[in-house]
């Protein structure tokens, strides 16, 4: 036993919690399920892990319209695209489609 386990005590982590748990991965297929269903001609982007930020899967609407979320690896996003019915693309060989970024530049507000 270390010497911060007897002073503060052990913190057990609860199944539920963190963005590894089945609670957090529900939440996110179901995000992405809702997305997919609600906007026309989606496709995904697949982002690889990097020092600060774990792999991650971009989802594009046919209008530009977009949403991200965390996914444990390439092989996971592949898979959810997958069952979402939608193509998935590595990020670093195809880029980011141009309406994604119209659509980006459509909404920031003028300075």
């Amino acid at each position: 036993m270390s010497i911060f386990s007897r002073l503060f005590g052990t913190k057990k982590e609860e199944p539920q919690a963190g963005t590894g748990s089945k609670r957090a991965r529900d939440e996110t297929v179901a995000h992405l399920k809702e997305f997919v269903r609600t906007r026309p001609d989606c496709e995904a982007f697949i982002e690889p892990p990097t020092r600060v930020t774990q792999t991650t899967m971009v989802v594009v609407a046919g209008s530009g319209e977009w949403t991200r979320r965390r996914v444990p690896d390439q092989a996971t996003a592949k898979k959810v695209a997958s069952q979402l019915g939608i193509v998935a693309f590595d990020v670093n060989l195809s880029g980011y489609p141009s309406r994604m970024r119209e659509w980006n530049e459509s909404q920031r507000k003028p300075r």
